[in-house]
């Protein structure tokens, strides 16, 4: 299996998160057949009952880890209720996986507007069009708002809806868990206060 930098060896000797799980990633862009930034996201709803789905990291450094929705979505909602979430990396090709647990805050203006720029023009259209999670009467609906958004921004810039953010889940916990025989796995887990602070780190057994 293809290690690099601090998971030359026994990973769960690195000093701190960040740089282990950026080797980690680079790892899985290397060895991954398809989105190896793709991450599941859990938050929990007003019920107090978890939800969970897949999404992509489109940003990471040392102040957390960054994906966008729309607000006004099932996922958006639950998460500004209550600015915390948690997230799962599984790299099966690497056998590896990485938990994130941490509060959350909004990214700012100026970070959402770059990114947004940066995307696709369908998917800057999309943003507008797409009631994400609320029902659709049908795919004819979707495709018109599309037409009627498309013909709006024909020309010029397309501007981000103010419904259309992102979220920075700025980690308390890291764990990180690779595959061994007979279920014997290696896991080490990180945790901290809140950002800034310094870690702790644990062994944990399999």
């Amino acid at each position: 299996m293809p290690d690099s930098g601090l998971t030359t060896g026994d990973f769960t000797e690195a000093g701190e998160p960040f740089a282990l799980f950026s080797d980690w990633l680079n790892d899985a862009g290397e060895n991954e057949v398809n989105d190896p930034n793709a991450m599941a996201l859990a938050t929990v709803d007003a019920d107090g009952l978890p939800d969970v789905r897949m999404v992509l990291l489109k940003g990471f450094d040392e102040r957390g880890f960054v994906f966008y929705t729309n607000f006004e979505s099932a996922k958006g909602q639950e998460i500004l209720a209550t600015m915390k979430a948690a997230l799962c990396f599984h790299w099966k090709s690497l056998r590896r996986q990485v938990r994130v647990r941490g509060p959350v805050e909004i990214v700012s203006s100026e970070e959402a507007d770059e990114y947004y720029e940066s995307r696709p023009r369908g998917s800057r259209i999309g943003a507008w069009a797409s009631k994400q999670s609320r029902p659709l009467e049908g795919r004819w609906a979707l495709e018109k708002a599309v037409a009627e958004y498309t013909a709006r921004y024909a020309v010029g810039s397309i501007p981000r809806p103010e419904h259309w953010s992102g979220f920075r889940i700025m980690p308390t916990q890291i764990e990180f868990w690779h595959d061994r025989p007979f279920r014997l796995h290696d896991r080490v887990v990180f945790k901290r206060g809140g950002e800034g602070e310094d870690w702790s780190k644990t062994r944990l057994y399999p």
